[in-house]
């Protein structure tokens, strides 16, 4: 990595500028460390630093201190200048060339690094309730969740996903009561939802449920009949049949959550229901754990825990005065079990309103005896849905657009792209119409594109043509054996670059140099991805280098060029494609050969 090398040789050059008594009054102690950016006037050069912050140590102005650390510069690799207080960095040819050497030498492998050290890790995320159909919302935590797994693997994290499934507490009971009503309409009776909106809060009454409705019939009519006869009160049926329909209603619908999130590309380790925490006693030894801290306390009849300890805004109830747990109590008990499970950071993507919930938890694993900075939680902005230039409702309380009628309507790849392309942090405007549409606005087409694209010309080197003006069909110009001879990583050498760059034309040059340069950034692009805990980073880069590559092929004729030089562009070519399919892979989309 370019900048990790010019950071590294600059610190160099400002300790032995001060041990040479150049930097006036700077020490050691306070030389602290550079940061590598690039120029705003590409013409000054590739990277730069500033080291104006220096000044106020030094008691120089920062020209002088540029001017002192350059000349303890020793790198024959780049042309140095300085402006003002910054240093710049003109990286020479053959440094370019060594870029594209790495990435037809490491492949698949181009940008892994081992950042996380095999550090085990649970991701969780998406962690619905099986009430229903997977809303919007989801759509993003997974997208981002699954995003995020992959380009920590790609960064050596030992990574484990899971998704905690929400299936106790009084939402269970509301589907129970919900799916009741759906399964007495489809048996031709005349139940209806409440008609009192406080009251109506207490059901689902989305059309999905219908055909939960029916697929219970198909399976149970004889049993329905006989439920029927013993609760004529639909509205109020008993906490037994309340509990086998909901049973059923909430292992159909995970089941097609499960389905559905594993065609969106997304694939957990783990589902992990909540009720496994009560049936199987696991809550208890995080109680005795807290109780033996002296973190609880009883007040009004209820079991508290002293959060405020921990930073919190005030103590939380854990157990009511009725004597049944709270969320927070079953939150507790689960991160528990992550970390009795090994596991050293916990990484938990939560939609935003959750955002009170965060100091909770930590607090808890702090009076647990765990240190909470294993815990990170990202917090997720709303997804606007744009069709027709006019916003959508979302969710299942109603009949709206769900999540998987938006991925039949715009496809995988369109949805995850758009649900990543983002920072979490911000809410996201998702425009339907344009991530459908086959058009340079569209990021995802635009960026597949160029993929293809580069599949294409080294299809076409290895293709008969048309002769221009005689319309003779011409030999291929490469074989297929030729192309994998140049791009053999055993044998690969930077001489075959020679002519990449040798050219008078501007325009072409400077296109050709700047995609080296985006494709040289990849690496150093995904260890700040990772982290920032940041997969939109990836997105946006896919963006830029798609960019750089149609504004190369713009200028430059890749073919029919002298053969050498041919064989250096057809090289950064292959280079493209391979940084663009890693990148995709991260981001769970595919990188396709032909559009």
């Amino acid at each position: 990595m370019i900048k990790e090398q010019i950071a590294k040789i600059t610190e160099e050059a400002i300790k032995n500028a001060v041990k040479n008594g150049e930097l006036g009054g700077l020490t050691p102690e306070n030389a602290g460390t550079v940061a590598v950016e690039k120029p705003k006037n590409p013409e000054f050069g590739d990277f730069a630093v500033n080291v104006s912050q220096l000044a106020r140590f030094a008691k120089m102005p920062p020209p002088k201190i540029a001017q002192a650390v350059v000349k303890s510069i020793s790198a024959d690799y780049t042309e140095i200048n300085t402006v003002a207080g910054f240093i710049n960095f003109k990286m020479k040819n053959e440094k370019l060339y060594e870029c594209i050497k790495e990435i037809i030498i490491k492949n698949d492998d181009f940008g892994r690094n081992n950042l996380g050290n095999n550090e085990k890790t649970m991701v969780e995320y998406v962690s619905a309730n099986p009430t229903g159909p997977l809303h919007i919302g989801h759509g993003r935590w997974a997208a981002v969740g699954s995003a995020l797994s992959e380009l920590l693997k790609f960064s050596g994290y030992g990574i484990y996903q899971e998704f905690y499934i929400n299936d106790a507490g009084n939402q269970i009971k509301n589907l129970g009561k919900s799916l009741w009503i759906r399964i007495l309409q489809e048996m031709g009776t005349n139940a209806v939802f409440p008609e009192d909106e406080k009251e109506l809060k207490n059901y689902y009454p989305g059309d999905y449920l219908v055909d939960v409705a029916k697929e219970y019939l198909k399976q149970n009519l004889q049993r329905a009949k006989e439920l029927h006869e013993l609760n004529p009160d639909y509205l109020n049926p008993s906490s037994g049949l309340v509990g086998e329909i909901s049973d059923f209603g909430k292992k159909l619908i995970l089941e097609r959550q499960k389905q559905f999130l594993s065609r969106l590309g997304v694939d957990f380790d783990n589902w992990f229901p909540e009720t496994s925490l009560h049936l199987n006693n696991e809550i208890k030894p995080a109680m005795e754990k807290l109780k033996d801290s002296g973190k609880i306390y009883e007040k009004d009849g209820a079991v508290w825990f002293k959060s405020s300890d921990y930073g919190d805004d005030q103590d939380r109830v854990i157990i009511k005065h009725d004597g049944n747990y709270t969320y927070l109590t079953a939150d507790i008990a689960y991160h528990y079990d992550k970390l009795r499970r090994g596991f050293e950071r916990l990484i938990n993507i939560w939609g935003a309103d959750h955002h009170g919930y965060v100091a909770r938890i930590k607090a808890s694993i702090d009076a647990l005896g765990k240190d909470s900075s294993c815990l990170e939680v990202l917090l997720g902005q709303l997804v606007n849905l744009i069709i027709s230039g006019e916003q959508v409702r979302m969710g299942k309380r109603r009949k709206m657009v769900t999540l998987e009628e938006l991925v039949d309507d715009v496809g995988v790849d369109g949805t995850r792209y758009w649900m990543i392309m983002r920072d979490i942090n911000t809410t996201l405007d998702f425009d339907v119409d344009l991530a459908k549409s086959k058009s340079d606005e569209n990021p995802v087409y635009y960026s597949q594109y160029a993929h293809a694209r580069s599949c294409s010309i080294l299809a076409n080197a290895i293709s008969e043509r048309p002769d221009r003006e005689t319309g003779e069909v011409l030999p291929p110009l490469f074989s297929r054996q030729d192309l994998d001879e140049l791009f053999n990583p055993e044998t690969f050498r930077v001489e075959q670059l020679s002519s990449l760059l040798q050219t008078d034309d501007k325009r072409e040059f400077e296109s050709t140099r700047a995609l080296v340069l985006r494709l040289e950034s990849f690496d150093d692009m995904i260890i700040n991805a990772a982290k920032s805990r940041a997969p939109y980073m990836v997105a946006r880069y896919i963006l830029e280098l798609a960019k750089d590559f149609h504004h190369f092929y713009t200028f430059t004729r890749v073919l029919n060029a002298d053969i050498e030089v041919m064989k250096a562009r057809l090289t950064l070519v292959q280079a493209t494609k391979q940084v663009l399919a890693n990148a995709f892979r991260i981001l769970g989309v595919s990188a396709p050969e032909k559009m």
